[in-house]
C-alpha cells in the first residue's frame, strides 16, 4: 500500500484516572474533574467552596476504595487497556505503512494532553487527529477534549492543521462491534439493557445532543440484531447531585426488571471505549447487587470494546478517512 507522505499525529483521548488508588491521587484527579465547567457549570464562587469543603473530603476516601477493589499490577484498568490500545492501532497503521504516530492523553490525570500534544510536535509530526474515545457527543466530554486541546495548543508558536471526529454513535464498524460483542449473550430469556452514562436533563435543554446520539446507537444495534421491543431497555447511570438527569436511572430500571419478572440479563454500557470504574465497579458489581436484591437470578456485564480487534479495526477506520 501507498505510504502517506504527510506525517500525522492522532491524539487518542479519554477520561482520565487517578495517579494511584490512594486519597491523595483521587483527590487529585476529581478536583481536575470537577472544577472543568463543562461538567459541573454552577458559578465557581457556589461550587468550588462546596467541592473543596464538602464534596471531596467525603467523596476521595469512597471513590479510592472503589478504585482499590480494581486496581491491577499495570495500575488502572482504564490507562492499562488504553495503553494497549494505541499500540496495537500505532501497530496496525505500521502494518499498513502508512505515516502514522499514536499518542495517548486523558483530559484530566497523566497523560495530558498537553505532555502528548508535546510529543507530537517532538516527532515532527504535520497535521494532527484528535479522536475523543465517546461515541456519543456530549458537552461533558467531546467539548471538554476541544477545551484542553486549545489550551495546550496556546504553549506552540507553530499551530498545526488538525482534525476532530466529534462522534461515532452511528459508524458502522462501531455498531457491527457492539452488536458482535452482544451476540454472545443473547438467550431467549436474557434481556439486553443498554446503560449509557448520564448527564443533567438541563445540560440537553440547553442544546447538548448527547440523549439522541444514545438514542441513535441503540436503535441502530437493534436492528442491526433484529431485536423485538420486549428484549432490550435503554437507561443512564452514574448520576451526580441532586439535580434530575437523564432518565430512567439504570439502578431503579434493574430494579424495576426485577421486579416485573426478568430473571436474566445482560448489560452492555456502549459508550464507555474502555473499561474503567463505572463499567468495573459500578456495573458489574454495584448493579448487580441491585438486581439481585430485586430478584433476578442471572447478571451479565459485557465488557467495553477496549483493545479489541473490531475496537481497533473501528479507530483505524475512523483515522483513515481523514488521511484521505
Amino acid at each position: 500500500m501507498q505510504t502517506n507522505q504527510r506525517k500525522t499525529g492522532v491524539l487518542l483521548v479519554n477520561l482520565g484516572t487517578p495517579d494511584a488508588p490512594t486519597v491523595p491521587a483521587v483527590k487529585r484527579y476529581l478536583r481536575q474533574f470537577l472544577t472543568d465547567s463543562r461538567v459541573i457549570d454552577l458559578p465557581r464562587w457556589q461550587w468550588l467552596p462546596l467541592l473543596n469543603l464538602i464534596i471531596l473530603p467525603k467523596r476521595a476516601p469512597r471513590v479510592a476504595k472503589l478504585y482499590q477493589q480494581i486496581w491491577q499490577t499495570a495500575g488502572s484498568p482504564l490507562l492499562a487497556i488504553s495503553r494497549r490500545q494505541q499500540s496495537a492501532l500505532q501497530q496496525r497503521f505500521q502494518n499498513e505503512n502508512q505515516n502514522v504516530v499514536v499518542e495517548l492523553a486523558m483530559t484530566y490525570g497523566n497523560p495530558s494532553i498537553n505532555a502528548a500534544l508535546q510529543r507530537l510536535y517532538q516527532q515532527q509530526v504535520e497535521h494532527i487527529i484528535l479522536l475523543p474515545l465517546y461515541p456519543q457527543y456530549s458537552s461533558t466530554t467531546t467539548a471538554s477534549v476541544l477545551d484542553a486541546f486549545h489550551q495546550a495548543l496556546q504553549q506552540q508558536r507553530h499551530i498545526l492543521p488538525f482534525e476532530m471526529i466529534f462522534s461515532y454513535h452511528d459508524h458502522p464498524n462501531y455498531i457491527a462491534a457492539l452488536s458482535q460483542s452482544i451476540q454472545p449473550y443473547l438467550q431467549p430469556d436474557v434481556h439486553l439493557l443498554f446503560s449509557f452514562h448520564g448527564i443533567p436533563q438541563r445540560y440537553q435543554q440547553l442544546g447538548d445532543y448527547y440523549a439522541e446520539h444514545c438514542q441513535q446507537t441503540v436503535e441502530k444495534v437493534v436492528a442491526n440484531l433484529a431485536l423485538n421491543a420486549n428484549q432490550w431497555t435503554m437507561s443512564y447511570q452514574s448520576r451526580f447531585g441532586k439535580e434530575p438527569w437523564l432518565q430512567p436511572y439504570t439502578d431503579e430500571t434493574l430494579t424495576k426488571l426485577a421486579q416485573q419478572g426478568v430473571e436474566k440479563i445482560a448489560v452492555i454500557c456502549p459508550g464507555f471505549a474502555v473499561d474503567c470504574l463505572e463499567t468495573l465497579e459500578e456495573i458489574a458489581v454495584e448493579n448487580r447487587d441491585i438486581f439481585l436484591a430485586a430478584g433476578g437470578k442471572q447478571y451479565q456485564y459485557i465488557p467495553a470494546l477496549n483493545d479489541s480487534e473490531q475496537q481497533i479495526e473501528l479507530l483505524y477506520q475512523l483515522i483513515k478517512a481523514k488521511l484521505q
